[in-house]
């Protein structure tokens, strides 16, 4: 049998209403995406998403249709 442990944390308010909103689409409540969100971070042995202050630049229509277009052919 596994054991537990109680995980508390303080998130703003509209925060979680809005997640919350989102896991029950998927079908999961908060502690399920935590879980998974472990997890992840123990299968990487690192967090399951980059943290930067830069983010990637965003691709234009055109270069997005390009890549559309290479990996799928025309429409």
């Amino acid at each position: 049998m596994s054991s537990t442990t109680l995980f508390r944390v303080r998130v703003p308010t509209q925060r979680l209403r809005r997640a919350e909103k989102i896991f029950e689409r998927l079908g999961m409540k908060p502690g399920d995406a935590f879980n998974i969100f472990l997890a992840q971070v123990e299968l990487k042995d690192d967090l399951p998403f980059p943290v930067t202050t830069q983010p990637a630049r965003l691709l234009s229509t055109a270069e997005q249709g390009r890549m559309w277009e290479e990996k799928l052919g025309e429409y």
